[in-house]
């Protein structure tokens, strides 16, 4: 592929979105192919708030900006593909009614890397913006509050540079003598002008409350900054990045298939449903095609992990309004499904399962047994605990109004999966854009209009009786077939295939100990994960390793709406909304 043939703007790309080029020149563009179809422009800084503007005011907008990250393109070995500078500005725009992305790319210089904020168009620009500048060094111009996010104030340099070092051994010993002890000291004050709070007005002393970052109601490291007028909330600011470990850098440094096991643990909850977006990212950048059996499985394991998920959901739902026994009888269903995942994959909560091409292996004998088992004895007890749990008069009183928002509201902060369902919007990708043959199943997408903290719970219920269905067709019509594809990028490769020839067992040898090399290109995907939309991006540039991984996960975008859905109300309502979001702080800080 030429630069030339990349670049140019085609009679096919200006009908998929004419708008575009009928209020723009398509001179102002560059077109870029990628692996996953979606329309990609690079355009310049100068241009880009004008087009962006411009695509949240059309007819069926992009009202959504899905995702904002940047690449470090110094060190990519096939940037004269490409109209590439020094760094990348990409976003990621997402129309609804359309059910269609389109991404925008901008390409800056070293120097002045810095580009103008978007927050004044997209309310969740904010904090991804923050992000950028915190990892990537690219200031903002005019963001309200550029200030790190997912690292400690006092830290040195931006980790996502190429030059920043991918392991601890590349540093010096760490030490910490008195003098910067006292300086990491001082930067943990707290100060509430710097948090966009005042101390006090005419008529009122507020109080500030840190609600966090070690909490049962906060449901993992994670710190909200609470100004009070007694127990009325204020304004209320997430602290995030406490259990950031740096798992984009990590995936620069692992070779495509030695970064599963890392995917397993970003929705630490969501078991194999993390693999799968990575997976098919890399599947669809390398043209490796599956047997049925393989979607199959994957679907089913998937929905197990749904299930599982969504049980814990509802068992701290209940507890953080006050009601303790629900917990206890989930988690005794949790043990008897992770009992099947465990005789199937071997492990529990972090299976690390899928593989490039397929799965780690094939299912044991006597799987359907313990499947159908399951199945016929859950669905019993979830109406059991529907009954305790959403017919509970304190539960309705507590929860029912309480975190209220709009399809609107959800669009604007970026709000997806049954968050955004409970506001009455219809949009579930295993149905709108079907994946590892969901078209084939037969099962409802729960839907809501009230939009509250009681609507986010009922969903999560009925999601788990949808999964029973479809793991039921799972079972009924698990198709014959190879678990794992034929082909060279698959990794690691069937043993019998190294024993043709000697060419294919140079190919077994450097697959299993340098890894498979993945053509150069770009490619995402996204999946409907257990609590919102994770997609994964990935860069290649001809390597065994990804140049760039971008994992983009629905928990990030959801604790940013905090603030909006809490002012006014009390504290006791502010742990409801935290429980009824249903997040966990390794997929908000990766």
């Amino acid at each position: 592929m030429t630069a030339e043939n990349n670049n140019k703007i085609t009679d096919e790309l200006i009908a998929q979105i004419p708008e575009l080029f009928k209020q723009f020149n398509k001179e102002h563009f560059a077109a870029q192919t990628t692996c996953d179809d979606i329309v990609t422009l690079w355009v310049s800084s100068k241009r880009i708030i004008a087009i962006l503007s411009f695509m949240k005011s059309i007819t069926d907008p992009f009202d959504m900006l899905y995702d904002l990250y940047a690449v470090d393109e110094r060190l990519r070995l096939d940037k004269n593909q490409y109209p590439i500078l020094d760094f990348t500005v990409v976003y990621q725009l997402l129309s609804i009614n359309r059910n269609k992305h389109i991404r925008f790319k901008v390409a800056l210089d070293e120097t002045p890397l810095e580009i103008a904020t978007i927050t004044h168009l997209f309310k969740n620009a904010n904090w991804y913006e923050r992000e950028a500048w915190d990892l990537f060094g690219i200031t903002f111009i005019d963001h309200p509050l550029l200030t790190r996010i997912l690292l400690p104030p006092t830290f040195k340099g931006h980790p996502l540079r190429k030059e920043f070092p991918g392991r601890a051994t590349e540093n010096d010993p760490f030490t910490l003598d008195e003098q910067k002890l006292q300086k990491e000291q001082q930067a943990l004050k707290f100060i509430p002008e710097q948090w966009g709070m005042k101390k006090s007005n005419d008529d009122n002393d507020y109080m500030f409350l840190n609600l966090g970052p070690n909490h049962p109601s906060v449901h993992g490291v994670f710190r909200i900054a609470l100004q009070l007028d007694g127990e009325r909330v204020i304004d209320a600011v997430p602290d995030i990045g406490f259990h950031h470990r740096g798992a984009e850098k990590i995936a620069e440094r692992q070779t495509w298939h030695g970064f599963i096991p890392y995917t397993d643990r970003i929705d630490y909850l969501g078991g194999v449903m993390n693999n799968f977006p990575y997976i098919l990212a890399i599947e669809k950048l390398a043209g490796i095609e599956v047997s049925e059996r393989v979607k199959c499985i994957r679907v089913m394991l998937s929905e197990c992990f749904r299930i599982l998920s969504h049980m814990l959901f509802f068992g701290t739902f209940a507890q953080d309004i006050g009601q303790l026994s629900p917990i206890f009888y989930l988690f005794i269903d949790r043990e008897k499904l992770f009992a099947i995942i465990e005789a199937i994959t071997g492990a529990r909560m972090h299976p690390s399962w899928f593989r490039i091409g397929g799965l780690a292996q094939d299912l044991p004998q006597g799987w359907d047994k313990m499947m159908l088992e399951f199945t016929d004895y859950f669905p019993n007890k979830l109406d059991e605990y529907e009954v305790m749990v959403m017919q509970n008069s304190i539960i309705k009183i507590r929860s029912i109004g309480i975190g209220q928002y709009t399809k609107q509201q959800a669009i604007d902060w970026g709000v997806t999966g049954p968050g955004l369902r409970a506001t009455g919007c219809d949009y579930d990708l295993r149905k709108v854009s079907p994946y590892s043959g969901y078209e084939n199943y037969d099962f409802t997408v729960p839907l809501d209009d009230q939009g509250d903290a009681y609507a986010r719970c009922k969903l999560r219920v009925e999601e788990m009786r949808q999964s029973i269905r479809i793991i039921k067709q799972c079972i009924k019509h698990m198709p014959q077939g190879p678990y794992k594809a034929e082909h060279p990028c698959t990794t690691p490769p069937m043993n019998n295939l190294s024993k043709n020839d000697i060419e294919t067992q140079i190919q077994h040898f450097l697959n299993t100990s340098w890894g498979a090399v993945m053509p150069n290109g770009e490619s995402s995907f996204a999946v409907e994960a257990t609590k919102g939309i994770n997609s994964y991006s990935i860069i290649s540039d001809g390597t065994s390793s990804s140049y760039r991984t971008r994992i983009r996960t629905p928990s990030f975008p959801h604790l940013q709406m905090i603030p909006e859905i809490s002012k006014g109300l009390m504290l006791a309502d502010l742990i409801v909304i935290i429980a009824s979001i249903d997040f966990v702080m390794a997929d908000v800080d990766r």
